[in-house]
C-alpha cells in the first residue's frame, strides 16, 4: 500500500508522532520522529538547540535531517515537527519522495493535549496562547498544501490512523 514515506504534517500537539507510530505498526514499516533525528544528529535537545543557536539554526539542520531520511529511500513513516512546513525546501522535498498527510488541530486541543509539556520552545513564557495561535495561522496555508487533510479533534489514536490508512487505499491505489 505505501510505496514512498507518509510524511505527516501538523501543530505541536496534533498527534504525529502518536499516529505516525500507529501507522507504521499497521503498515509494518519504520516510524521516525524526525525531532528525534536531529536531537540525536546535534547530540542536544532542541530546546537546547533553540535556546543556544537559535531558531534559524535548528531549521536549517531540520532541513538536513529531513533530506537526509528521504534520500535513504526507506518505506517509512515520518513525523516532522510542527514547524517543518515553514520551509520552501522541506515543502518541495516532501511533495517530491512522499504521500504528505495534515493532521489538523484546533488551538483548545493543543493546549489540552500540552498541559504540563516544557519541552516546547515555541509555547514557552507569557503569552504563549497568543504565540501559539500566530504560529498556527502563520502555517496554515503550509499545512493545508498536503496531500490528504485529517481533522484530529475529538478523536482517538487509533480513528485518526484507520481514516489515514482509508485515504491511503485510494490515494496509492
Amino acid at each position: 500500500m505505501l510505496e514512498r514515506p507518509l510524511i505527516l504534517t501538523g501543530f505541536m500537539g496534533s498527534g504525529k508522532s502518536s499516529v505516525g507510530k500507529r501507522v507504521a505498526n499497521r503498515l509494518n514499516c519504520q516510524f521516525i520522529d524526525l525531532d528525534a533525528v536531529i536531537v540525536a544528529a546535534a547530540g542536544r535537545s532542541i530546546n537546547d538547540i533553540f535556546a543556544q543557536d537559535g531558531e534559524q539554526a535548528f531549521r536549517t539542520l531540520e532541513e538536513s535531517q529531513l533530506e537526509q531520511v528521504l534520500l535513504s529511500g526507506e518505506r517509512c513513516v515520518i513525523a516532522t515537527g510542527g514547524g517543518a512546513v515553514i520551509s520552501p525546501l522541506n515543502r518541495k522535498m516532501m511533495r517530491a519522495q512522499g504521500v504528505v498527510v495534515n493532521l489538523k488541530v484546533t488551538l483548545s486541543q493543543v493546549f489540552a493535549r500540552l498541559t504540563g509539556c516544557n519541552d516546547r520552545p515555541l509555547l514557552a513564557g507569557d503569552g504563549a496562547a497568543q504565540s501559539a495561535a500566530a504560529l498556527m495561522a502563520a502555517r496554515e496555508l503550509f499545512y493545508a498544501d498536503a496531500d490528504i487533510r485529517i481533522d484530529t479533534d475529538g478523536k482517538s489514536v487509533e480513528d485518526v490512523s484507520a481514516e489515514i490508512l482509508w485515504h491511503l487505499k485510494g490515494f496509492c491505489g
